[in-house]
């Protein structure tokens, strides 16, 4: 667990991250260069989700060896999909982690969440949604492995 306090926010206690897969830890199908390595050193601290409809059917190779449960969603009301296993870790405890339309509601629920820009870009509603906006997927993941980053950004 990662307990971080916040001025204005108060005593966060992070227990979950949910994080997309396409677009957010992997590009083109393969994962961003230096994910791996911080989402093991963060595995060590939370539980991580990687939640995908698997589009592309690579989301078994691409987490193989990461200590992540992935969660496969199927097509069609992905957002809600998402929602609900955000829900179902514990919306009050988990960050999550996106950059599409169909994360709008997963980043709006959780008790924070972060918007990647990232070589797909970002849709507008993500943007709108997230509480931080970040511009890679390792800045996101850094805001949690140095979290005096996220205090300066969160703090009233």
């Amino acid at each position: 667990m990662l307990n971080i306090v916040v001025p204005g926010m108060g005593n966060l206690e992070v227990k979950q991250l949910v994080l997309d897969l396409n677009g957010t830890i992997s590009l083109d199908g393969e994962m961003i260069e230096g994910v791996a390595e911080r989402l093991d050193r963060l595995s060590r601290l939370v539980d991580i989700f990687v939640v995908t409809s698997d589009t592309r059917g690579n989301a078994e190779r691409v987490t193989r060896g990461l200590r992540v449960r992935l969660h496969k969603i199927k097509e069609g009301a992905e957002d809600v999909q998402k929602l609900e296993l955000v829900r179902g870790t514990g919306e009050g405890e988990t960050v999550s982690i996106g950059n599409g339309s169909n994360d709008v509601l997963m980043l709006k629920e959780s008790l924070i969440g972060i918007c990647v820009l990232g070589g797909e870009g970002s849709s507008v509603g993500a943007v709108m949604a997230a509480d931080i906006i970040v511009s890679d997927i390792n800045a996101a993941l850094d805001l949690l492995l140095k979290p005096d980053r996220l205090v300066a950004t969160l703090r009233e």
